[in-house]
């Protein structure tokens, strides 16, 4: 049958009317009112109005427009299972009410809507529709397979898992509650990507309803947008969600600020769009003179960047008007060799800003976002932003990972590029079974998954993407762990460098290891001091501890735990005191400290809760390179045949600043300066 033809008239159930805003909000069982008969669906136009006889209030549930996106690449049959699950959902949700004030059924619509928008297989906006019915209505897993198939049924049932999260997932309140739902959220991408996009299209809605929220709640959704949606949407690379979660969290998060950003914008807009138009003019002339075929537009920084890139800014002492990716041309050609010749082009018609040039064709990012980006200096001394890149490589930056869904119907079936881009989620999996907590892990996604990154080579040209303030240690653990256990040095582009030094873009980084190296140092574990940039390098550092002999690292932990005490002038520590860090016994308490996962500094601070204020706690300098780093040992001059013992307490590296300690029975025992156990020798 034709697309358009019409199959049959589709009469739904009529619908009680809307509350006028500002009303009492909630699921109403009161009697419907008498149908008009105006709500008759045909050619498989979905209800798009209905009018209250009583009030004559008439309302939209956005169904019409939803049918307009799907029509322009979804064929007649996956349409009709898309009209059959929105059917169902308006029979679920018929007298449920948002508290808005409109017909609940407008939001499965929006969610539907805005999956639709990435070109979603008709599964997923079945899901989207659906995606409240089991929680809210009551539906069986059962009657959704029976229904819509096994599919449909498993992403309703990801979506609303993610949903059931108690406040008492685990103990540690919002914190663990929202370690729990990354958890799920990574869980069910690795099972099926699709269910997180629904959930995000879900946060975009109800975040541009939120004001009908109280004023706590809407902090409280807000921050959760920021931390988790919005970084979550940005490395699946949906660029599109992402900024609208940042730019609707932002004006809740920081209204002054959002206000402050909006009004820069808008007052320069006519001045923009003629910068724009000219500099578009311009740039299409050059590419067709120098025979490239491109399809030129304008992109506009959104609120949230706009405002950090602001404050930046404010703290180097450069004005508004210097930021050069305010506004930017975006430039699609056909192939990857013209975007470099059209590189080119930009580079004779404008004078290039020096080092603001990245080549994300050449170095790809994790989620195989490529593009050129280059900052120029236009007409009028203005600065902005040329990205070039090919049609293909725009829709995965428009698109993300859920390019990978557009236009298909076997959702099961999976590509190479897909398996790279999912890559990633395996490896965090696999890191957050060895977390040891909540903590651990919220600072595992948040600097290895939701931070911008570094692209380092191997001495044999192979890329590793790093999180951005990734060290040589954090190299060295990413390529094995046993490398990383063993690392005593590291040449970077061919030169030797302290091991807290941090990697940039293009380095080549070298690892110099040995196996007599006693292991990992607890210094590394010190964030004062750098050695680690990298969460899931904190975490291998930190298992090594633990394997360690248990007695010794109590032992060592008691010893730290009474320094700390006596230091502070506390007279007894409290029985349950282990309690204060969610540990079963006290003794597990001793060996945390003892292998470095309680910091000093956290220590302090509870002993304060029970005692006198913390006193300040030394701080730590980083070390200094004052010899060789190849030397292989350490020798005592003046002291001939003097045994010399490398403490394991801080496990000193060839070109580390050292101190010594003669003692009767081991020698001389050597530590590095920064050791805390030295300086209270």
């Amino acid at each position: 049958m034709p697309r358009g033809a019409c199959r049959s008239a589709i009469r739904p159930p009529a619908r009680r009317p809307p509350l006028k805003r500002g009303y009492a909000l909630r699921p109403s069982r009161s009697s419907r009112p008498v149908s008009t008969g105006r709500e008759v669906l045909t050619c498989l136009n979905m209800t798009t109005s209905s009018v209250d006889e009583r009030t004559g209030i008439t309302y939209d549930d956005g169904s019409s427009e939803l049918l307009e996106s799907l029509r322009g690449y979804l064929p007649d049959d996956r349409l009709e299972a898309v009209q059959q699950a929105y059917e169902f959902a308006e029979e679920c949700h018929r007298e449920q009410m948002r508290r808005s004030g409109e017909p609940y059924i407008t939001h499965p619509v929006a969610v539907a809507q805005l999956v639709a928008g990435l070109h979603m297989d008709a599964h997923t906006v079945q899901a989207a529709l659906l995606h409240d019915v089991m929680e809210d209505c009551g539906i069986s897993r059962g009657e959704l397979t029976k229904r819509f198939g096994v599919d449909v049924a498993d992403l309703v049932e990801g979506a609303t898992k993610i949903d059931n999260i108690p406040s008492t997932a685990a103990p540690g309140g919002k914190g663990a509650v929202d370690a729990e739902t990354v958890r799920k959220m990574l869980l069910a991408m690795a099972e099926d990507v699709r269910v997180v996009i629904v959930k995000i299209a879900d946060r975009v809605h109800n975040m541009r309803t939120i004001e009908y929220l109280e004023p706590h709640r809407q902090h409280e959704i807000a921050r959760e947008t920021m931390d988790i949606y919005a970084p979550l949407a940005g490395r699946l690379g949906i660029w599109q969600m992402k900024w609208q979660l940042e730019d609707l969290a932002f004006n809740v998060l920081d209204p002054e600020n959002y206000r402050r950003a909006a009004s820069a914008i808008a007052s320069r807009r006519a001045q923009r769009e003629r910068f724009v138009r000219r500099i578009e003019r311009t740039l299409r002339e050059a590419l067709t003179t120098a025979g490239v075929d491109a399809n030129i537009t304008g992109r506009v920084k959104h609120l949230y960047s706009t405002h950090e890139k602001m404050q930046r800014y404010a703290a180097e002492g450069k004005s508004f008007d210097q930021i050069h990716d305010l506004f930017a041309l975006r430039v699609l050609v056909n192939n990857v060799g013209d975007c470099y010749h059209a590189l080119g082009v930009v580079h004779q018609t404008w004078h290039p800003i020096p080092g603001a040039f990245d080549d994300y064709i050449a170095s790809p990012k994790e989620s195989l976002y490529q593009s050129l980006h280059t900052s120029v200096m236009g007409p009028g001394a203005r600065p902005f932003e040329v990205q070039i890149r090919t049609q293909e490589m725009h829709e995965i930056a428009e698109y993300g990972v859920a390019a990978h869904w557009r236009y298909k119907e076997d959702a099961g079936a999976a590509d190479r590029q897909y398996e790279e881009r999912m890559a990633w989620l395996r490896h965090l999996i696999e890191w957050q079974q060895e977390a040891s907590g909540t903590e651990d892990f919220l600072e595992s996604v948040k600097t290895d998954v939701f931070r911008d990154q570094v692209f380092v080579f191997t001495p044999r040209g192979d890329v590793r993407v790093m999180p951005a303030g990734s060290t040589p240690i954090d190299f060295a653990y990413r390529i094995h762990t046993d490398l990383g256990h063993h690392c005593t040095g590291a040449r970077v582009n061919g030169r030797i460098t302290q091991l807290n030094t941090p990697l940039e873009n293009g380095d080549i980084v070298e690892i110099l290891s040995s196996r007599r190296s006693a292991g990992p140092s607890r210094d590394w574990l010190s964030p004062e001091l750098g050695y680690l940039g990298s969460s899931h390098s904190r975490q291998k550092v930190r298992q090594w501890f633990r394997r360690q002999e248990r007695g010794e690292n109590v032992a060592r932990g008691r010893d730290l735990l009474e320094r700390e005490r006596k230091r502070m002038g506390i007279d007894d520590v409290p029985e349950e005191f282990h309690r204060d860090f969610n540990y079963e016994s006290f003794e597990d308490l001793l060996a945390a400290i003892g292998y470095g996962d309680v910091s000093l500094q956290n220590l302090s601070n509870k002993l304060a809760d029970h005692g006198a204020p913390p006193a300040a706690t030394p701080q730590l300098s980083a070390p200094t390179v004052t010899s060789t780093r190849g030397a292989p040992s350490v020798r005592v001059l003046g002291s001939a045949g003097l045994h010399v013992t490398l403490a394991r307490c801080c496990g000193p590296l060839p070109g580390d600043d050292i101190i010594g300690y003669v003692t009767r029975s081991r020698g001389v025992t050597v530590h590095r300066r920064s050791c805390h156990n030295a300086s209270n020798a």
